[in-house]
């Protein structure tokens, strides 16, 4: 990155730059220009003329095509550019270089709770899945009862008790694939390393029938995983009761998981990016892919996620990919979400959102490009469906939504132990039983809302730090935060209603 004050220029070959700060009309931005234009904060500009129709072109990648003339020093934004038709040529791989590993002997270690099937949790929770919404306010109430009236007492090493609620369970096709994302979801957070036992709560007579659901995904009841039903139990007195009492044995048991000093290697972190803003791409994301490839270096697991965010980007992962098999598994995840769309009525350009476009985001291919950049720049080496198991070191993919608790519900379905999370206009969320690390892209963002953000990567802008720098101490921060170092929705007690299982298909 080189950088012109005020305009941060990203590759040689972009006729367009991005401003550190708001330009007015009257100023000079570029050199014997005077600017013909306000354009905020953020926002890109035009450095060469751009004709109807030629692409406009930053991070060196086609992020638009222009819709109007577009003149130096003009704004450059939905009033004269947009997306047209998407033509990607993809450069399968060939061969891949291999990662410099570090040896094992000289591994960043962190404290964590080793579990019987050898993967490690960065927190220690009870979760209290429902089968299905019918059995949701049951769960919250045992839940409530755990974490604000007392039942946690005498137990300083549980995090605490999540009620994993959701609204769906019922009136679906068994045999369709949203019913399998709901019961690898909720089998997946049974099984996350970050939940020490688990109580499953069902009505008794959904779609979602417990008995088979277990069945079907290999879970078996144990002192640490139970099953019940309010129809079962005798009704909502009686469930909640039973449940207390199967919760108080469960914590009895978990006295003596501990945690112990492990190696990097047992962290799997998902990559997560919201409410975009110009800077995105530019600081937060490749600080954070920075931070991706030092984990990955010591054999620990990246995985990035939100299909429709890579979307016009994909040929960029396609060429990292480790194999030709690995690469067309994103290609037909890319084409089931362009099936998907069109019968939805709906367009794979849906993105930005009010607030990305606010930020200065002009179409999801320049969403897609400063997202992509939160994987670093090691080989994909799987893609995975929907809340699949992660059983694969090293950088990884998994097909999810672009929202964001749909998105990051799955990677925990899927095992990951902590979550990184970029954001250009603020977030809030937390994502029991996973601790959320929030990467503000700007300074002014940060301090605004310094109670739910954990770094600042606003230094990358304004260029008083490097994006190494920025790195490195995210990757000093995620090691902390595995050993229980608080994170900011923590403190908040942010996590409880960010469990959203993707819902597809006909409801019934």
């Amino acid at each position: 990155m080189t950088s012109v004050n005020p305009l941060i220029v990203l590759h040689d070959s972009d006729n367009v730059a991005v401003t550190r700060s708001a330009i007015d009309a009257g100023e000079t931005a570029l050199p014997g220009l005077v600017q013909n234009m306000p354009v905020p904060r953020g926002h890109k500009i035009a450095l060469k003329p751009i004709a109807v129709g030629e692409p406009v072109i930053k991070y060196g990648q086609v992020i638009a095509h222009a819709t109007a003339p577009i003149a130096v020093g003009d704004h450059v934004h939905t009033q004269n550019a947009g997306m047209l038709d998407l033509v990607l040529e993809h450069q399968f791989p060939t061969e891949t270089t291999p990662v410099e590993m570090v040896p094992k002997s000289r591994r960043a270690k962190f404290q964590g709770y080793v579990r019987a099937d050898g993967r490690v949790g960065t927190r220690n929770y009870v979760s209290i899945l429902s089968s299905v919404n019918c059995s949701a306010t049951v769960s919250r109430a045992v839940a409530r009862y755990f974490n604000e009236q007392g039942g946690l007492d005498d137990f300083d090493n549980v995090d605490g008790v999540v009620a994993l609620t959701h609204g769906g369970g019922c009136a679906i096709n068994p045999n369709a694939e949203g019913y399998r994302y709901l019961t690898r979801t909720l089998s997946g957070y049974a099984r996350n390393p970050n939940t020490g036992a688990a109580l499953i709560i069902g009505l008794g007579c959904e779609t979602n029938h417990i008995p088979t659901m277990m069945k079907n995904e290999g879970l078996e009841t144990s002192s640490l995983l139970r099953p019940m039903t309010i129809q079962g139990e005798g009704g909502t007195r009686k469930t909640i009761d039973h449940a207390k009492g199967a919760i108080r044995e469960m914590l009895e048991e978990m006295r003596d998981q501990k945690r112990i000093e492990v190696d990097a290697s047992a962290l799997v972190i998902a990559l997560e990016c919201g409410g975009f803003d110009g800077y995105s791409g530019i600081s937060a994301n490749p600080a954070l892919g920075h931070a991706a490839d030092l984990l990955v270096r010591q054999g620990g697991t990246v995985c990035l996620a939100e299909t429709p965010e890579i979307y016009g980007g994909e040929h960029l992962l396609t060429s990292r990919a480790a194999s030709v098999s690995v690469a067309r598994k994103l290609l037909d995840r890319i084409d089931w979400w362009r099936d998907y769309a069109e019968r939805n009525n709906a367009a794979m350009d849906n993105n930005p959102s009010h607030g990305n476009k606010e930020g200065g985001l002009t179409t999801i291919l320049e969403k897609s490009l400063g997202a992509i950049a939160k994987s670093g720049t090691t080989p994909l080496n799987e893609v995975y469906e929907y809340a699949e198991r992660i059983d694969t070191p090293g950088f990884v993919f998994m097909d999810t939504p672009g929202y964001d608790p749909m998105a990051v519900t799955g990677q925990v379905a899927g095992g990951c132990n902590l979550v990184c999370f970029t954001t250009g206009r603020g977030s809030t969320a937390g994502y029991k039983p996973v601790p959320s690390i929030k990467l503000a892209t700007n300074t002014p963002m940060y301090e605004r809302m310094a109670e739910d953000m954990d770094i600042d990567c606003g230094g990358i802008v304004t260029g008083s730090e490097t994006i190494e720098e920025a790195g490195t101490r995210i990757f000093e921060l995620i090691l902390a935060t595995a050993s229980g170092a608080a994170t900011k929705s923590e403190i908040e007690d942010y996590g409880d209603n960010e469990f959203v299982p993707w819902q597809v298909g006909a409801v019934m």
